[in-house]
């Protein structure tokens, strides 16, 4: 069984979706400390004319120290009309964005406020946007036993193991993380995935890269975006 771990990230880029399409199981891993201005409450999509804009899921209240797992949305819908409003400008060239506004509506008809089933719901609506089945797995609702993690790169290696996978497969950035040798004595394949982001029209004479899904959802159809999630190499 292949495996994939990543912490919730809000409406991520097409390299996340990726590898949730590469692996057997993927886990929303919430059992670590929240850091600020990441992904898991913000991502980015084109402004009006030129350049981009931060859509913000706004968090409660919380000290430093809380573990993703203990984070919350803010209460109240001013956020959700924020953002539709944000995507307003994509009516005038986006040729989905009826599609795009229509799948933002039903996804933030939710009342959870869990920032990592939360994360996981839209995650889910954006797989059934396109037809595929995407089952949520969150770490901290699995009863993984952490009293053997020694550092950073030990946490996927544990929940491996405890999972019977045959391989992890992590995206490059974290190459640095891992250590093979110990993956190779659990007998895991460690694997990672180099998503190939291929240009796509924006529009605009200058495209802007790496941008939240819902991005790449307004200029290209569920079909395009499916082959688009096989766009990658593992090694």
């Amino acid at each position: 069984m292949k495996i994939g771990i990543m912490q919730p990230y809000f409406f991520p880029y097409l390299g996340y979706l990726q590898l949730i399409s590469a692996v057997d199981k993927f886990l929303l891993f919430d059992d670590v400390q929240y850091i600020r201005h990441g992904w898991i409450n913000r991502n980015r999509i084109l402004k009006p004319v030129e350049g981009v804009q931060y859509v913000i899921l706004p968090l409660a209240e919380h000290n430093r120290d809380t573990l993703i797992r203990e984070i919350k949305a803010k209460e109240g819908d001013d956020w959700k009309i924020r953002i539709l409003r944000q995507i307003e400008h994509y009516k005038k060239k986006s040729p989905y964005y009826p599609q795009v506004e229509q799948l933002l509506t039903e996804s933030f008809n939710t009342a959870e406020l869990n920032v990592t089933r939360l994360n996981g719901h839209f995650i889910k609506q954006v797989f059934k946007y396109l037809g595929i089945d995407f089952e949520i797995n969150i770490s901290s609702e699995m009863g993984f036993d952490y009293s053997n993690v020694n550092d950073a790169g030990e946490w996927a290696l544990r929940i491996s193991e405890q999972l019977g996978a045959s391989e992890y497969i992590n995206p490059p950035g974290g190459i640095a993380l891992f250590d093979k040798t110990k993956f190779s004595n659990s007998n895991i394949k460690l694997s990672f995935i180099h998503p190939e982001l291929k240009d796509y029209s924006q529009r605009r004479i200058t495209f802007e890269p790496g941008l939240s899904i819902i991005d790449l959802l307004m200029f290209n159809g569920p079909e395009k975006v499916r082959e688009m999630l096989n766009d990658y190499t593992i090694s």
